[in-house]
């Protein structure tokens, strides 16, 4: 397994994570939020003579998807999103392109993908868990074999993402985190939308005990 990240200026907003995972054996790749960059995202992909499997969208906002659609065009792959997501990303609200200063966005999913289901790229595979709260169709895709999860923007080094935007939820967002991301291996490492990873067992004391990570 190869994983790559490519950090995308996003203007008002700072960095996006987008990721690009890849079985180096059977040749697969699947990108993970792209924000932009993509002519970083396609070099990465040629380099490693791979084909695009999936385009993974953690939520809609136009932070994680302004990339989505040329990335498409040049090297195909089908876009996934949970369900929720299908209607917020016919909407320019949920999307948010004006709130953060961004030209409008259309992106049409191919799939939806709901809690619990199973990608496969090559050998490698993701299970899909849905943490709503930063968003209605937020979710986290995690790989057991290479103790790995991707957060999207639900949970970061020593915090949680934002619940004041439409569709979010404090109540929820907790919720996901306390019964769905900490529960899983103290090893995993998280790598979430924005800034650094971090471990599940690093992040479990803010909400198990209160306290702060502030490595």
């Amino acid at each position: 397994m190869i994983l790559k990240k490519i950090k995308v200026p996003v203007k008002y907003v700072g960095e996006t994570n987008c990721y690009i995972v890849t079985d180096e054996k059977e040749k697969e790749s699947i990108v993970i939020d792209p924000a932009g960059s993509v002519d970083k995202i396609v070099a990465n992909l040629e380099n490693l003579d791979s084909k695009l499997k999936y385009i993974y969208l953690t939520h809609c906002h136009a932070d994680h998807i302004m990339g989505v659609n040329e990335l498409k065009e040049r090297k195909g792959g089908q876009i996934l999103i949970h369900r929720n997501g299908r209607e917020n990303l016919k909407r320019e609200f949920p999307i948010l392109t004006e709130y953060i200063g961004l030209p409008p966005v259309h992106v049409k999913e191919d799939t939806i993908v709901d809690d619990g289901d199973v990608i496969h790229v090559g050998n490698i595979s993701f299970k899909v868990i849905f943490t709503p709260g930063h968003t209605n169709d937020g979710t986290s895709l995690y790989c057991k074999e290479e103790e790995m999860l991707f957060s999207g923007d639900t949970m970061f080094k020593g915090t949680w993402g934002r619940v004041d935007l439409p569709t979010g939820s404090l109540e929820e967002i907790m919720n996901s985190i306390t019964q769905k991301l900490i529960i899983l291996p103290d090893e995993t490492i998280v790598y979430p939308g924005h800034g650094n990873p971090t471990r599940i067992k690093d992040e479990k004391p803010i909400y198990l005990e209160l306290k702060p990570n502030i490595d």
